[in-house]
């Protein structure tokens, strides 16, 4: 195991190096998506295909009745013919809304910095596999490579590949033009993965529509804005007990949609309300909790680690379930597969759901995550290598997207999956000398870099 000065040391490194820093990516950033609410008006560009989903949908419903909000959510973001993140996933500043990565080259390095800090942690293994979940426009991934390259002598006895887990067919080209040029090979033979290329700095990158379809092994998971974006059910506590929450037909207006009450519990209400909620409204996100499952029986398995950043809260918000068209809100249930549909992730639910299989971190804010991770000391190496009164400009308002409270600092949080033996050594109760201390793990705590 690498001492920990040497393991600062190198960190410090990359937080203090000049790079090879972009041109800023906008010369002003869009707005973050907002926290809470609706409304927004529907853009007039795609407007026959939210009249041929929304048509699917009526159909759909005068056949079968009311749905739940999560098949709903469903048809309305992965849809085949029609679907928001199937057809289109506008992300960035032209886009319906903007992520961290693309606000900063800085989030994504940091991100880079924190999984190389694990791999040196845990004994650098020979191999490890970074597996990201949605990976967007591929620009997260991006920065991380960055990094790895920059770290290219220490990582040159590891086996390094890229795993993106993505299901829209237009963000996975995006993704691969973005990351590889374009070189990329589908269908490859023999293998569960749809597409495969190699970076731009020759790591060998694979495309999966499933996380199940990624190969076992020492892997780093990455989930930036994923999980929100999953399907949720939501209930109302009533004077006749929980009732689903559901979406049908307006009956004053047909061929426009409104949220019913079931009239009895459904399987979801027996199934996914604890004994012991005292809210009133709830969402839950069962998909979350079956992928956290996965991840956390095969760090449990295999190693690694996984890091989750996106909205949350701590099983204490109700109805968070918004849309977002050109960085407006955006009515939920109007123009289904033009705006993209968010609920608040709930990390009781996740760290529940883990069920002990691993440790857990978090949630911490994600002021508080940059902020251990050096965001401050790489600000300023960036400002002093800035030549120019426009890029200083543009690194200090990125900077304060991501770490003002009032903006993405506390309305995003940072949480981690780790193996036991990460945080505790396993003889530790027999012989409490033994070993020597673990190291801490950033982010989650202060990375001094004296």
């Amino acid at each position: 195991m690498v001492p920990l000065p040497a393991r600062r040391a190198l960190l410090a490194a990359v937080l203090g190096s000049a790079g090879r820093r972009r041109l800023p990516r906008h010369h002003a950033p869009a707005a973050a998506r907002p926290s809470s609410g609706a409304g927004g008006e529907p853009e007039a560009e795609g407007s026959n295909r939210a009249t041929a989903l929304l048509r699917h949908l009526l159909l759909k419903l005068r056949a079968t009745g009311p749905v739940t909000v999560a098949e709903y959510m469903r048809e309305a973001l992965t849809n085949p013919g029609q679907g928001y993140y199937t057809h289109r996933g506008a992300i960035g500043e032209t886009g319906d809304f903007v992520t961290s990565p693309e606000i900063s080259q800085v989030f994504g390095e940091l991100i880079g910095i924190w999984y190389i800090s694990e791999w040196i942690a845990t004994g650098k293994p020979k191999a490890f596999q970074l597996v990201e979940l949605g990976p967007g426009r591929g620009t997260l991934t991006d920065d991380i490579l960055r990094v790895f390259n920059q770290l290219a002598s220490l990582l040159s006895k590891c086996d390094v590949s890229i795993h993106l887990v993505e299901v829209s067919p237009k963000l996975s080209e995006t993704q691969a033009l973005m990351l590889t040029g374009g070189k990329v090979q589908s269908n490859p033979e023999d293998m569960s993965a749809y597409m495969k290329g190699v970076s731009k700095t020759g790591i060998p990158i694979f495309w999966y529509r499933d996380i199940q379809d990624v190969p076992p092994g020492y892997s780093f998971y990455l989930a930036h804005e994923f999980f929100d974006a999953l399907p949720i059910h939501k209930f109302q506590r009533t004077e006749k007990g929980w009732r689903e929450v559901l979406v049908d037909i307006d009956p004053e207006v047909p061929d426009q949609l409104q949220f019913v009450l079931s009239p009895s519990s459904t399987p979801a209400t027996e199934n996914f309300i604890q004994p012991e909620e005292t809210r009133d409204h709830v969402e839950v996100c069962p998909e979350a909790g079956v992928i956290i499952q996965r991840l956390a029986c095969r760090i449990e398995k295999d190693g690694g680690a996984a890091l989750v950043a996106d909205y949350g809260h701590d099983g204490t918000k109700t109805d968070t379930f918004r849309g977002f068209q050109n960085h407006k809100l955006h009515d939920v249930l109007r123009a289904p597969g033009t705006a993209d549909l968010t609920a608040d992730v709930d990390f009781s639910y996740l760290q529940k759901m883990a069920q002990g299989r691993t440790a857990t971190l978090g949630p911490i804010k994600q002021r508080e995550f940059l902020k251990n991770m050096g965001i401050d000391l790489r600000l300023q190496v960036l400002l002093q290598n800035s030549r120019d009164t426009a890029t200083r400009e543009q690194l200090l308002h990125s900077y304060d997207m991501l770490m003002n409270p009032k903006k993405m600092g506390d309305c995003f949080n940072f949480f981690a999956l780790l193996p036991h033996h990460r945080l505790v050594h396993p003889d530790k109760k027999h012989k409490p000398e033994s070993k020597s201390p673990l190291p801490p793990v950033a982010g989650f705590g202060e990375l001094l870099l004296k």
